[in-house]
């Protein structure tokens, strides 16, 4: 089942604008719209969310405008420049997000993610990384994603949400209460079915479908079915002139798996020749198949770091293969590198002067793209006393950076993200514990080694300046070690609650 995503630019056109202007752009209070010539009108053709609060909307004169809001920023609308800045984002985001991405003017894209949300986390998370992204450099956007084009494009738009995910096979349950304009009609045509008192698509997919047909034409018939998913909508991925990239067209389409695989293998070697020969190599490898039916089956694939080994990409693409699904046969494949690095070639030593480093990238990339680049990470120490803040998540094959860890106290080989309270029976102010109880079973500490005082970091919160920790590592009778402490130094209440709390336990 494809999965389509649908991402909306509501103010595009001045987002685009002020980002341009940088410090001479309007504050972004004040409202703003953008101005064009039709015949001899000039009319509003974009506004911004402030101008909108302000009652203003597109296709307004720019005179009835400026008297309706005073002050108003009015600017002359640039629309070539925002259809290629349209076709630059597109571009971003088939480097980041999905193989098959194309520009949906005047103000969004459409990605086909079928296959590749996993590599982000699912699908929420990367229509939330979509929307954080363009947020951070001042573009408002909502994301939908949905079986269909059509229907994700209507969610993205009329649903009031940041993020909306659609089901699988829920596409025609999710459009039935939209308005009618969501179905990307005519303007002439939602009108006259507005005349005819039909308000909702729910109430269009319950008509019989020939009068309206013979009233309004196909087209209504057509974006009905497209939004319900029973009309396939080809996306025509848009595609950089600089990416590298090959391609094998077929006489006859090939269907077969193995015939799929034989031709992949032929295609990487092709490519890697051609990143060797720039120095370059590949994170993202984009795998399209063009069916005979007009239909693009896509498989992407990642890498931790930049690769050209043939026999490594080969095996990467061809264990997705039981995801295509090469219809009545597949007529051109494609094979891209939307993302490249710079790869230089390394000198093999000999065993006998030195000996290598393991290279375990080989099994980030297999388990990247099984699992999700998300769910694979490693720990790396930061400069902190204060357990919890003492590592961070990096990329499971990031560069080390030269911080060790700090081997004075043993540390947990399991550290809770939140401490457990627990209730335990002490000699205040040092002593451990004698006993304590956790999920309802009490222990008998048999050894104990402590107390190891933490304090608070003072400097990044005022409620640390007194904060202290003291730490014991105990023993049960059952031979099982834990870490525990307690909050405040045993003699100032200010110190802390001194209630106390299991943090971890050792392996």
């Amino acid at each position: 089942m494809p999965r389509v995503v649908s991402l909306f630019l509501p103010s595009w056109s001045t987002d685009r604008l002020r980002r341009k202007l940088g410090d001479v752009s309007p504050p972004p209070d004040k409202p703003l719209v953008l101005v064009g010539r039709h015949g001899n009108r000039r009319l509003v053709t974009a506004v911004d969310r402030a101008a909108l609060e302000a009652g203003l909307r597109v296709g307004m004169p720019a005179t009835k405008a400026q008297a309706l809001v005073q002050g108003l920023a009015v600017m002359d609308a640039e629309p070539e420049a925002d259809a290629q800045a349209l076709d630059r984002l597109a571009l971003w985001a088939l480097r980041r997000y999905a193989p098959i991405v194309a520009a949906d003017p005047p103000d969004g894209l459409v990605m086909d993610t079928t296959g590749a949300d996993h590599l982000h986390g699912g699908e929420r998370l990367m229509l939330a990384d979509m929307v954080e992204h363009l947020g951070k450099v001042g573009f408002s956007a909502r994301a939908a994603i949905a079986d269909s084009w059509g229907a994700a494009h209507a969610v993205a738009r009329y649903v009031k949400q940041t993020v909306s995910v659609v089901a699988v096979n829920a596409t025609q349950d999710a459009i039935l209460p939209l308005p009618i304009a969501a179905l990307r009609l005519p303007d002439a045509i939602v009108r006259g079915l507005r005349v005819l008192g039909f308000d909702r698509v729910g109430e269009l997919l319950q008509q019989p479908r020939a009068p309206l047909t013979l009233r309004f034409g196909p087209e209504l018939g057509r974006r009905l079915d497209q939004a319900a998913g029973r009309l396939a909508e080809p996306i025509e991925p848009v595609r950089s002139a600089d990416v590298v990239e090959v391609q094998r067209a077929f006489g006859e389409p090939i269907g077969a798996a193995e015939t799929i695989a034989r031709y992949v293998g032929k295609l990487v070697q092709a490519l890697c020749v051609d990143l060797e020969t720039k120095g370059l190599g590949a994170r993202r490898l984009d795998l399209l198949l063009y069916r005979v039916d007009n239909r693009i089956e896509a498989v992407r694939v990642g890498m931790a770091l930049p690769v050209r080994d043939v026999k490594r990409l080969t095996r990467l693409l061809c264990d997705k293969i039981e995801m295509v699904d090469p219809g009545f046969g597949i007529e051109l494949m494609r094979l891209s590198a939307p993302l490249a690095e710079s790869l230089t070639p390394r000198q093999t030593v000999s065993s006998l002067i030195e000996q290598r480093d393991a290279d375990i990238s080989d099994l980030i990339d297999t388990l990247g793209n099984r699992v999700g680049e998300e769910k694979l990470y490693r720990f790396t120490p930061v400069a902190s006393d204060v357990p919890e803040r003492s590592f961070r998540r990096v990329a499971a094959a990031s560069a080390e950076t030269g911080d060790a860890w700090p081997d004075h106290w043993p540390r947990p080989a399991r550290l809770f993200a939140v401490p457990e309270p627990i209730e335990a029976i002490a000699l205040l102010p040092d002593h451990p514990p004698a006993s304590f109880t956790w999920k309802g079973i009490r222990r008998r500490i048999k050894r104990a080694d402590g107390p190891e005082r933490v304090f608070g970091e003072w400097w990044k919160r005022d409620a640390e300046l007194t904060a202290v920790r003291d730490y014991f590592q105990v023993e049960d009778e059952a031979g099982e070690r834990f870490w525990i402490y307690r909050a405040g130094d045993g003699e100032d209440t200010a110190t802390g609650s001194h209630r106390w709390f299991l943090h971890g336990i050792f392996g």
